[in-house]
């Protein structure tokens, strides 16, 4: 699925570079690795992309937008591969998913912001629109490719029927992205081959489904 890099909503002035976006959000992710959110400073990261620090504000109003969107650009590296099957399609990107977690410059922004967006209920809505909406793309994918595999029923017609398919994407996302974040930044366990089918096979069969397959394995 192709991405563009976040934009800062509501931001104007000169056009931005794509180059100087990159390096400054690479600079962000590396700071945050060596030094921490405590000691993070837009100067520190000017200075390590080697831009003037009225540029970082041009783009972005504070630290906290910039490391929602030096985290955004990881995220928008998950695909969802078209394996054959819902079941392959998923455990695809839940291995994905995990291995990104497992980067040090992820899990330092993610729990960064995580953390500081719990008293903060713009950066909140930020991580919002720039990660978790963005990403729930995959979910609706997945979904409509499993509909037109016939392994999924196809959604009701009707405002009802919009609506429930609504709740039931994002109650999948819920599910997905909570058990894996669970999994690696809490659990601090690894997300390997034999967890993501595990997981996958709990997901779309219950836990009859995951008995069955213990059974035959």
């Amino acid at each position: 699925m192709c991405r563009t890099t976040p934009r800062s909503p509501g931001r104007t002035g000169r056009p931005r570079s794509a180059e100087a976006d990159a390096a400054i959000l690479d600079a962000t992710r590396a700071a945050l690795v060596e030094l921490g959110w405590g000691k993070l400073t837009m100067s520190d990261v000017a200075a390590r992309a080697g831009v003037a620090k009225t540029t970082l504000y041009r783009r972005w109003a504070n630290r906290s937008e910039l490391v929602v969107d030096a985290v955004a650009v990881l995220f928008d590296e998950l695909e969802l591969p078209d394996l054959g099957s819902l079941q392959a399609d998923v455990e695809s990107v839940v291995l994905q998913f995990g291995a990104l977690l497992e980067r040090p410059e992820t899990k330092t922004a993610l729990m960064a912001v995580v953390a500081e967006s719990t008293h903060d209920a713009a950066l909140r809505e930020r991580i919002r629109s720039a990660i978790v909406d963005r990403q729930k793309d995959l979910v609706v994918l997945g979904r409509d490719r499993a509909q037109q595999r016939g392994e999924l029923p196809p959604d009701l017609s009707g405002p009802d029927g919009e609506a429930a398919a609504a709740r039931n994407m994002d109650l999948i996302y819920d599910v997905i992205a909570g058990a894996v974040v669970h999994r690696t930044l809490v659990s601090a366990e690894p997300v390997d081959a034999g967890w993501s089918h595990d997981f996958t096979t709990l997901l779309l069969g219950g836990l009859a489904a995951v008995a069955r397959d213990g059974r035959a394995g």
